[in-house]
């Protein structure tokens, strides 16, 4: 069974903006996000369907492998593109968040502006996304406590260090809807320097798999040219245990197999 981020009939009152945590607590939320996510290691089967205002539609499909190290969610994947190349990604989360990308030998590490180049040609979706670096950034602000598609949500704005803005003067800041409830991102939004939101990536649907929910879609909307990329996530296999070669920016150029037949679930389209 999935849930569906539904607008309710009647919009609810903004919750009470009496009491919002102090900066302790904020922490503790903070801290708490950074390490939610699908339990141990994970392969995913998904595609990404790049919904152009004007233009063509196109499907591009790919596979990823996740896992935790010391620093924080670290995450795999492959994806081939429109002319049949495979890019591999290598995305490190934590404190000293890292990217490696692998198209063409030999794998090259990305700075701070290329992790919002696209992941392929004609999709929105960016390493950034993937990766969230902002949930460690130290400018944040909890601005309020609101609803978000029925549910209680910590709006949290994240302002980027120096060194990042620098590379990317076009980013002002993200917020970030964080779901008290499913411990997940339920909307973020990137917004450039005049405060306007400029990107928008929502948590369309969950799936659960065994005793865990899984994100299962999420849509990237341009709010610039209202291009769209929506990931669906079609297959899961949970609690496996994949050695750490998978995830060594080295490795990228070894090819990794899916994990058996029977340990793989196939959602529903």
């Amino acid at each position: 069974m999935s849930v569906r981020a539904a607008v309710p009939v009647a919009k609810p009152p903004e919750l009470a903006q009496v009491g919002l945590p102090d900066a302790a607590e904020i922490a503790r939320i903070l801290v708490q996000f950074r390490q939610t996510g699908i339990a141990g290691d994970y392969y995913l089967e998904f595609e990404l369907r790049a919904l152009p205002r004007r233009g063509d539609e196109q499907t591009f499909r790919g596979k990823m492998w996740g896992s935790r190290n010391d620093e924080g969610a670290i995450t795999r994947v492959a994806l081939t593109d429109a002319a049949k190349r495979e890019h591999r990604l290598l995305v490190q989360n934590g404190g000293q968040p890292s990217v490696w990308r692998l198209t063409e030998p030999p794998v090259v590490q990305l700075d701070a502006a290329a992790v919002f180049e696209p992941l392929v040609p004609g999709v929105n979706l960016t390493a950034f996304d993937l990766q969230m670096p902002f949930l460690y950034w130290p400018g944040v602000t909890l601005e309020k406590i609101t609803r978000m598609r029925g549910r209680p949500a910590h709006v949290f704005v994240f302002r980027p260090p120096a060194a990042f803005a620098a590379k990317n003067p076009r980013l002002g800041a993200v917020r970030a809807y964080l779901d008290t409830q499913y411990n997940a991102p339920t909307q973020i939004e990137t917004i450039d320097p005049q405060g306007r939101v400029t990107r928008t990536l929502s948590l369309l649907e969950l799936k659960k798999v065994g005793e865990q929910w899984i994100p299962q879609s999420f849509e990237v909307r341009d709010e610039v040219s209202r291009d769209k990329t929506r990931l669906n996530v079609t297959a899961a296999a949970l609690n496996l245990a994949l050695p750490s070669a998978v995830f060594a920016p080295a490795g990228l150029a070894d090819e990794v197999r899916p994990p058996a037949a029977e340990r793989i679930f196939k959602l529903a389209p």
